[in-house]
């Protein structure tokens, strides 16, 4: 399929009230979310500035009391008279696009909202021991002044230890040191009967270690995580490199922009973060960073760009500026460069608020910016939240790193979605099979980017309001969300599960692999317990009966086998 085909041509569509609704929305965001966001946001720094007060003993001493509290709890439950377990937590507060549906059937709740400090940081073992609720920002206030960082830090401030490691975490550097999940060296985790465990890599519970990534908190809860560390310095030098042609011109810039060509996978300059912004069909801007100290940054010459001050032009905006001046290269703060996609939400921000990448507004209002994204769930409604879903795209596409041309053209013909963000990240050939693998025998044909032990992937960011909307053509949101999972499959490519999924079962576990998952599930008697993870991502109201009927019809052979096998 050429780049150069017209798209798909679709009937116009006639607007509706919700149409109105969401165009205006603006001024609920003006004048409520933006208010209440910023208050949270300080309130929420203001305990982070008290829990840094406390000594570490005495945050553990509270995180053991804590947990005493969760198992206590788990073991007051009644299988036969309480619902099936899952967290207390408000479905809105998630920053997941999922509408989180399932807790709608009725459930065993448990608190966890006390689980949100720093335990540890270990400078020798270069370790980070966090509560679930533990979030990027909160992490890098304290990590990075000791110029120390997590090895994979994803991009905005409310994402949390919890939900990047059940869920799906990466960073621009995650072409070095894969997802965030694969940077977790052990899990504190309290099993169905109330049992609390450490599971390593190397222990009697490493399938568990293995199991945990991407269950959505379907196997035990998460009471904490031990997350490698690693050195950094104060700035990261920035590169900014503009690409043009077609979408595969794009993607093979992007894939030569930090992937060592064959014969030269021993080259050093590989960068230490990598991403790249897609603007339209022909236009692209690679972006490569290398950590600099400040010495280096305040040398003559150099210029140095504090992106993170609220006044400032969006990041994204920022970078398309390569396309008008060629090459460039400057130095950002690291912790504001770690953080560039937050104020803006990507480029999401220009549709919640038209305006408020103009000067204007950045310079009077810009310091409100973000918005919540759990408060931009909590004040729309089930038609809005429908509305998004059929108009609006906010999906990953996780694909081997030589099928992102194929995936570029598929994305440009079938959705017409520009900005595309590409970040890379390495997935791991493991002991045992997980929910996500490398495509069987990669280590034999060693494409660009692989290594005998990974296989390199991408991860195509597709979030925005595709170009048939704002022609006011007829767009089936659902169709073609369904329609790129069915890609995703066809090319051993994966879905993260914190948006939409129109998946069904069997779909589900042909895209990933029930094995190691369902075993722990049984093993460490989840099934009963706890929702399965294909029942809490599906779309739509679940009943409790539909649930625990699903669990009583676990399946001897995992799907993918199954179709295998026809």
């Amino acid at each position: 399929m050429a780049d150069l085909e017209a798209p798909l041509v679709r009937p116009k569509r006639k607007k509706v009230w919700v149409d109105y609704f969401v165009q205006f929305r603006w001024i609920l965001v003006i004048f409520v979310v933006l208010p209440i966001s910023f208050t949270l946001y300080f309130l929420t720094y203001l305990g982070d500035v008290r829990s840094n007060w406390k000594s570490y003993k005495k945050r553990q001493e509270e995180h053991e009391e804590n947990v005493k509290k969760v198992v206590k709890r788990l073991q007051e439950r009644n299988p036969s008279k309480d619902g099936l377990v899952c967290t207390a937590r408000k479905p809105w507060i998630a920053v997941g696009m999922r509408n989180v549906d399932y807790k709608r059937a009725r459930h065993f709740e448990v608190d966890l909202s006390a689980f949100r400090n720093i335990l540890e940081i270990d400078q020798e073992r270069m370790i980070a021991k966090c509560e679930p609720l533990v979030n990027m920002g909160q992490i890098t206030r304290a990590t990075v002044p000791m110029n120390l960082a997590l090895a994979v830090v994803a991009e905005l401030d409310d994402l949390t230890v919890g939900g990047l490691i059940n869920g799906y975490g990466i960073e621009g550097s995650s072409h070095l040191y894969g997802l965030f999940s694969d940077t977790v060296v052990a899990y504190e985790i309290c099993l169905a009967d109330g049992k609390v465990v450490r599971a390593t890599k190397d222990n009697e519970y490493s399938d568990l270690f293995y199991a945990i990534p991407w269950s959505q908190g379907t196997l035990g809860f998460l009471m904490s995580a031990e997350i490698k560390l690693i050195p950094i310095k104060e700035y990261m030098k920035l590169t900014y490199k503009p690409v043009r042609g077609n979408v595969r011109d794009l993607a093979k810039g992007y894939i030569d922009s930090f992937a060592p060509g064959f014969g030269d996978e021993d080259n050093e300059m590989v960068p230490d973060f990598v991403e790249t912004m897609i603007y339209n069909p022909h236009e692209g801007v690679c972006m490569t960073g290398v950590y600099a100290s400040k010495e280096e940054a305040k040398m003559k010459g150099n210029k140095i760009n504090s992106v993170g001050w609220w006044f400032k032009p969006w990041f994204y905006q920022h970078a398309q500026t390569a396309l008008k001046k060629g090459e460039f290269v400057e130095y950002i703060p690291t912790r504001e460069y770690y953080h560039r996609h937050t104020r803006c939400l990507y480029w999401e921000g220009k549709l919640i608020l038209p305006f408020a990448d103009q000067w204007w507004f950045r310079y009077s209002l810009g310091w409100l910016m973000p918005p919540k994204v759990s408060l931009l769930k909590a004040t729309q409604g089930e038609a809005i939240r429908n509305y998004y879903h059929e108009m609006h795209v906010i999906q990953d596409m996780l694909v081997p790193l030589y099928k992102v041309p194929d995936a570029l053209e598929w994305v440009d013909r079938e959705m017409e979605v520009y900005p595309l963000w590409l970040c890379p990240h390495r997935l791991y050939k493991l002991p045992c099979k997980t929910m996500i693998y490398p495509e069987p025998g990669f280590e034999q044909e060693r494409r660009q980017g692989d290594t005998p032990y990974a296989q390199m992937y991408t991860d195509i960011g597709v979030y925005y309001t595709p170009a048939s909307v704002f022609r006011g053509e007829v767009f089936d949101g659902v169709d073609a969300v369904s329609r790129l999972e069915t890609w995703l499959i066809e090319n051993h490519g994966f879905q993260p599960q914190y948006a939409v999924s129109e998946l069904d079962e069997k779909k589900f576990w042909r895209m990933f692999d029930a094995g190691l998952y369902e075993q722990c599930r049984n093993k460490y008697g989840a099934v009963g317990t706890f929702m399965s993870v294909y029942y809490k991502c599906k779309k739509g109201k679940k009943t409790e009966k539909e649930v625990q009927e699903a669990e009583k019809a676990q399946l001897e052979t995992p799907y993918a086998e199954v179709e295998q096998a026809e």
